[in-house]
């Protein structure tokens, strides 16, 4: 199913422009174990319904932003720039 999707730089594009980088969460302190790090890179939650994603308009501004999507219909709810605190493209 195609969807457009706002950057917050250069508005609304198709969603094949943009480079999807998985749900948006934050990073762990560096200085916890393994298993909490191992966590954080390999336990993706595949949501049905409301998720927060990361994604990056690779074919013009090159922004990571995050996006709030429903993944039932593709329906972009929100978007915004990303908070330093927040993972981008992991």
């Amino acid at each position: 199913m195609s969807f457009q999707i706002e950057c917050p730089n250069c508005g609304v594009r198709p969603v094949w422009e943009f480079h999807y980088g998985g749900p948006s969460r934050v990073r762990p302190d560096p200085s916890v174990g393994e298993r909490e790090w191992a966590e954080y890179l390999y336990n993706r939650p595949n949501v049905c319904g409301e998720q927060t994603e990361s994604w990056h308009h690779r074919s013009a501004c090159k922004l990571w932003f995050v996006v709030r999507r429903d993944t039932r219909n593709n329906q972009v709810l929100e978007t915004r720039r990303s908070e330093p605190q927040e993972a981008a493209g992991d």
